[in-house]
Protein backbone atom coordinates (compact mmCIF):
# COMPACT_ATOMS: atom_id res chain seq x y z
CA UNK A 1 0.00 0.00 0.00
CA UNK A 2 1.12 3.44 -0.94
CA UNK A 3 2.37 5.57 1.81
CA UNK A 4 1.01 8.99 1.51
CA UNK A 5 4.24 10.83 3.39
CA UNK A 6 7.54 10.99 2.98
CA UNK A 7 9.71 12.55 5.45
CA UNK A 8 13.16 11.37 5.22
CA UNK A 9 15.56 11.76 8.21
CA UNK A 10 18.68 13.83 6.98
CA UNK A 11 21.24 13.60 5.81
CA UNK A 12 20.51 10.23 3.50
CA UNK A 13 24.02 8.70 3.60
CA UNK A 14 25.44 5.89 0.95
CA UNK A 15 28.61 4.51 1.24
CA UNK A 16 30.32 7.78 -0.15
CA UNK A 17 27.80 10.32 -0.66
CA UNK A 18 24.91 12.64 1.88
CA UNK A 19 21.97 13.65 0.30
CA UNK A 20 19.82 16.36 1.68
CA UNK A 21 17.69 19.13 0.73
CA UNK A 22 18.61 22.55 -0.58
CA UNK A 23 18.59 26.45 0.98
CA UNK A 24 19.97 29.07 -0.10
CA UNK A 25 23.29 28.73 1.11
CA UNK A 26 23.61 26.26 -2.20
CA UNK A 27 22.93 28.65 -4.74
CA UNK A 28 26.54 29.16 -6.14
CA UNK A 29 27.07 25.65 -6.04
CA UNK A 30 24.20 24.88 -8.24
CA UNK A 31 25.40 27.63 -10.55
CA UNK A 32 28.01 26.19 -11.39
CA UNK A 33 26.49 23.10 -13.32
CA UNK A 34 22.34 24.48 -13.45
CA UNK A 35 23.96 27.64 -14.83
CA UNK A 36 26.01 25.91 -17.98
CA UNK A 37 24.46 25.81 -21.43
CA UNK A 38 25.96 22.87 -21.69
CA UNK A 39 24.46 20.62 -19.18
CA UNK A 40 21.51 22.48 -19.67
CA UNK A 41 21.19 21.55 -23.31
CA UNK A 42 18.44 18.79 -23.07
CA UNK A 43 17.35 19.39 -19.81
CA UNK A 44 13.48 20.61 -19.43
CA UNK A 45 15.00 24.31 -17.95
CA UNK A 46 17.27 26.77 -19.62
CA UNK A 47 20.12 28.11 -17.68
CA UNK A 48 19.32 29.32 -14.47
CA UNK A 49 20.25 32.73 -13.14
CA UNK A 50 21.36 33.91 -9.83
CA UNK A 51 17.76 34.97 -9.78
CA UNK A 52 16.04 31.90 -10.93
CA UNK A 53 17.83 30.27 -8.41
CA UNK A 54 17.14 31.72 -5.50
CA UNK A 55 13.47 32.31 -6.03
CA UNK A 56 13.33 28.58 -6.88
CA UNK A 57 15.17 27.47 -3.89
CA UNK A 58 12.60 29.24 -1.99
CA UNK A 59 9.71 27.43 -3.45
CA UNK A 60 9.90 24.01 -4.58
CA UNK A 61 13.54 23.67 -4.54
CA UNK A 62 13.36 23.90 -0.43
CA UNK A 63 11.07 20.95 -0.10
CA UNK A 64 11.93 18.50 2.97
CA UNK A 65 8.79 15.46 2.22
CA UNK A 66 6.44 15.09 0.06
CA UNK A 67 2.36 14.82 1.33
CA UNK A 68 0.29 14.69 -1.78
CA UNK A 69 0.61 13.73 -5.72
CA UNK A 70 1.91 16.49 -7.78
CA UNK A 71 4.41 17.08 -5.11
CA UNK A 72 8.25 16.81 -5.40
CA UNK A 73 11.66 16.39 -3.32
CA UNK A 74 14.57 17.53 -4.70
CA UNK A 75 17.89 16.81 -3.29
CA UNK A 76 21.21 17.89 -2.98
CA UNK A 77 24.07 15.28 -3.59
CA UNK A 78 27.64 16.17 -1.54
CA UNK A 79 30.58 14.08 -0.86
CA UNK A 80 30.48 14.77 2.55
CA UNK A 81 27.31 16.03 4.48
CA UNK A 82 29.42 19.47 4.70
CA UNK A 83 30.61 19.75 1.04
CA UNK A 84 29.33 21.71 -1.89
CA UNK A 85 26.55 20.08 -3.71
CA UNK A 86 27.83 17.94 -6.55
CA UNK A 87 24.35 17.56 -8.59
CA UNK A 88 21.08 17.21 -7.41
CA UNK A 89 18.09 13.98 -7.83
CA UNK A 90 14.44 14.63 -8.02
CA UNK A 91 11.50 12.39 -7.12
CA UNK A 92 8.13 13.33 -8.01
CA UNK A 93 5.12 11.58 -6.65
CA UNK A 94 2.99 11.95 -9.90
CA UNK A 95 -0.28 9.70 -9.15
CA UNK A 96 -2.07 8.26 -5.46
CA UNK A 97 -4.15 5.76 -7.18
CA UNK A 98 -1.59 4.63 -9.89
CA UNK A 99 1.41 5.02 -7.41
CA UNK A 100 3.14 6.41 -10.02
CA UNK A 101 6.24 8.51 -9.48
CA UNK A 102 8.95 10.01 -12.04
CA UNK A 103 12.75 10.31 -11.29
CA UNK A 104 15.39 13.25 -12.66
CA UNK A 105 18.58 14.17 -12.00
CA UNK A 106 21.50 16.92 -13.02
CA UNK A 107 25.36 16.43 -11.83
CA UNK A 108 27.98 18.71 -12.39
CA UNK A 109 30.27 17.14 -15.54
CA UNK A 110 33.07 17.32 -13.14
CA UNK A 111 31.89 15.01 -11.14
CA UNK A 112 31.06 12.31 -14.05
CA UNK A 113 32.94 9.27 -14.63
CA UNK A 114 32.86 8.14 -10.39
CA UNK A 115 29.32 6.87 -10.08
CA UNK A 116 28.46 9.36 -8.02
CA UNK A 117 24.81 9.52 -9.76
CA UNK A 118 24.13 5.73 -9.93
CA UNK A 119 24.89 6.33 -6.04
CA UNK A 120 22.19 9.26 -6.21
CA UNK A 121 19.66 8.15 -7.87
CA UNK A 122 19.70 4.27 -6.65
CA UNK A 123 19.25 6.35 -2.91
CA UNK A 124 16.25 8.00 -4.78
CA UNK A 125 14.86 4.73 -5.66
CA UNK A 126 15.07 3.59 -2.27
CA UNK A 127 13.01 6.26 -1.13
CA UNK A 128 10.48 5.90 -3.95
CA UNK A 129 10.03 2.15 -3.02
CA UNK A 130 10.76 1.21 0.10
CA UNK A 131 9.40 4.62 1.69
CA UNK A 132 6.58 6.15 -0.01
CA UNK A 133 5.72 2.57 -1.60
CA UNK A 134 5.43 3.64 -5.42
CA UNK A 135 4.18 1.01 -8.00
CA UNK A 136 6.34 2.50 -10.78
CA UNK A 137 9.05 5.00 -10.92
CA UNK A 138 9.86 6.36 -14.95
CA UNK A 139 13.09 8.68 -16.48
CA UNK A 140 12.24 10.34 -19.40
CA UNK A 141 15.07 12.20 -21.32
CA UNK A 142 15.55 13.62 -24.88
CA UNK A 143 16.73 11.07 -26.88
CA UNK A 144 20.00 13.09 -27.70
CA UNK A 145 20.51 12.76 -23.96
CA UNK A 146 23.17 9.75 -24.32
CA UNK A 147 24.46 10.42 -20.69
CA UNK A 148 21.31 10.00 -19.09
CA UNK A 149 20.31 6.85 -21.02
CA UNK A 150 22.79 5.32 -19.96
CA UNK A 151 22.51 6.24 -16.27
CA UNK A 152 19.20 5.03 -16.75
CA UNK A 153 20.33 1.40 -17.78
CA UNK A 154 22.71 1.50 -15.17
CA UNK A 155 20.22 1.64 -12.50
CA UNK A 156 18.19 -1.46 -14.28
CA UNK A 157 15.65 0.50 -15.76
CA UNK A 158 14.09 -0.62 -18.88
CA UNK A 159 13.36 1.27 -22.18
CA UNK A 160 9.59 1.21 -22.34
CA UNK A 161 9.18 3.41 -25.37
CA UNK A 162 10.69 5.48 -27.88
CA UNK A 163 8.25 8.41 -29.03
CA UNK A 164 9.36 9.84 -32.42
CA UNK A 165 9.12 13.74 -32.56
CA UNK A 166 6.84 14.12 -29.95
CA UNK A 167 7.28 16.89 -28.58
CA UNK A 168 8.58 21.02 -29.36
CA UNK A 169 11.69 21.17 -27.05
CA UNK A 170 13.68 24.45 -26.94
CA UNK A 171 11.96 25.43 -30.41
CA UNK A 172 12.57 22.03 -32.44
CA UNK A 173 10.73 18.83 -32.41
CA UNK A 174 12.61 16.15 -30.60
CA UNK A 175 12.36 11.99 -29.53
CA UNK A 176 11.83 11.11 -26.23
CA UNK A 177 13.00 8.05 -24.29
CA UNK A 178 10.97 6.74 -21.85
CA UNK A 179 12.73 3.86 -19.26
CA UNK A 180 10.50 2.70 -15.84
CA UNK A 181 11.76 0.39 -12.74
CA UNK A 182 8.32 -1.43 -10.64
CA UNK A 183 8.45 -2.09 -7.25
CA UNK A 184 9.01 -5.53 -7.98
CA UNK A 185 11.98 -4.98 -10.21
CA UNK A 186 13.59 -3.26 -7.35
CA UNK A 187 14.53 -5.67 -5.18
CA UNK A 188 17.36 -7.58 -7.54
CA UNK A 189 17.59 -4.14 -9.53
CA UNK A 190 21.22 -2.84 -10.28
CA UNK A 191 20.31 0.40 -8.44
CA UNK A 192 19.67 -1.79 -5.01
CA UNK A 193 22.90 -3.69 -5.78
CA UNK A 194 24.94 0.00 -5.39
CA UNK A 195 23.43 0.73 -2.13
CA UNK A 196 23.57 -2.41 -1.15
CA UNK A 197 26.65 -4.69 -2.81
CA UNK A 198 26.83 -7.82 -0.04
CA UNK A 199 22.87 -8.33 -0.11
CA UNK A 200 21.71 -11.99 -0.99
CA UNK A 201 18.63 -10.41 -2.60
CA UNK A 202 21.46 -8.15 -5.20
CA UNK A 203 23.73 -10.97 -5.35
CA UNK A 204 21.17 -13.35 -6.60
Amino acid sequence: MVLVQLRPSYPIMTARLALRPLTADDTDALLAYRGRADVCRYLPFDPMSPETLRTRLAGDLSATTIDQPRQSLTLGVRLDDAGDVIGDVVLFFHNLEHRAGELGYVFAPQVSGHGYASEACAAALALAFDQLGLHRVIARMDARNDASARLATRLGMRQEAHLVRSAMFKGEWSDELVYAMLAEDWPDSAARHVLHPQSPTADR
